[in-house]
């Protein structure tokens, strides 16, 4: 009866591969929120097949044409195609919030692990310098270093990397308070293998996890940076396609043309549903049970 039991039962090592190759299609806000950023990101790399027109070009003597066979989306007050805009905006502003999102979890992370793995002197001012930071709206901040730094891709970068960086250093310095205590750890260590080497090949695979999910809710919050930026004027410079410049030229048409200002911010929330809902599933899928 035992080693019927024993057979059955699977060990601790069997187990925890079941948990690491458990399928992704199975986790149905992964599989769903992958679909919608599949679909966006072809139509946004499409676009010069699946529109015609040049996203800044003008024509006067077709401004505010409503949506028809020719134009899917009607045109705006210049008379521009508004589904190039879109198509053309969104690949402007998921590049950027992309890219943004990609330096501030290089810093961060590397902060935050040497911050929690050396503790003392490298703990205190890492810390420090994210309580300054964390004291102040995270909108307001980076609005204030665009307005510096002026409108533009590169000012939008560094504006977001100074204040986005500290939410990844508080996660891994957390992962690494705990990681840093487990026996894997501290074998290491009397083996005398070098620091650099215990984080970078021991702990870093082991912590770096919590720090990707939360990247994929990130670029949710860069691209409605970008976009309010691009709002009140300090996003992409025209003649750039963009959704926040989008949605300000067309409120003033709301009555008459609302598909405006509509489509473009129904655009932002159709993005941010899928980079959500990858950001859950992968949460499901590397939850350790």
């Amino acid at each position: 009866m035992t080693q019927a039991v024993r057979a059955s039962a699977p060990t601790l090592g069997e187990e925890t591969r079941a948990i690491a190759v458990r399928p992704w299609y199975r986790i149905p806000t992964l599989v769903i929120g992958l679909g919608l950023a599949v679909a966006i990101a072809g139509l946004a790399l499409l676009a010069p097949v699946l529109t015609p027109y040049n996203p800044t070009m003008q024509n006067l003597n077709q401004i505010l044409l409503p949506p028809s066979s020719a134009h899917l989306l009607g045109t705006d007050q210049l008379g521009k195609d508004v589904w190039a805009e879109l198509l053309y905006g969104a690949r402007v502003d998921l590049q950027i919030a992309f890219i943004a999102m990609l330096l501030p979890l290089v810093l961060g992370t590397t902060f935050g692990l040497l911050s929690g793995y050396f503790g003392g002197v490298v703990d205190a001012v890492v810390m420090r310098a994210v309580e300054v930071i964390v004291a102040f709206p995270v909108y307001v901040l980076i609005i204030a270093f665009v307005f510096v730094l002026g409108p533009g891709a590169t000012s939008i970068y560094i504006a977001i990397t100074l204040v986005s960086w500290v939410s990844y250093a508080r996660i891994s310095r957390g992962e690494m308070l705990v990681a840093k205590t487990q026996e894997y750890v501290l074998a290491a260590r009397s083996a005398g293998l070098s620091n650099v080497r215990i984080i970078g090949r021991h702990i870093l695979p082991n912590t770096v996890t919590q720090s990707i999910v939360f990247a994929t809710s990130d670029v949710v919050l860069n691209l409605l940076m970008i976009v309010t930026l691009g709002y009140l004027g300090l996003g992409i410079p025209p003649p750039s396609p963009d959704w926040g410049r989008m949605i300000y030229q067309g409120q003033s048409f709301l009555t008459t043309n609302w598909q405006l200002s509509t489509i473009p911010g129904v655009a932002v929330v159709i993005v941010g549903l899928a980079l959500s809902l990858i950001g859950d599933g992968l949460a499901d899928l590397l939850r350790r049970e």
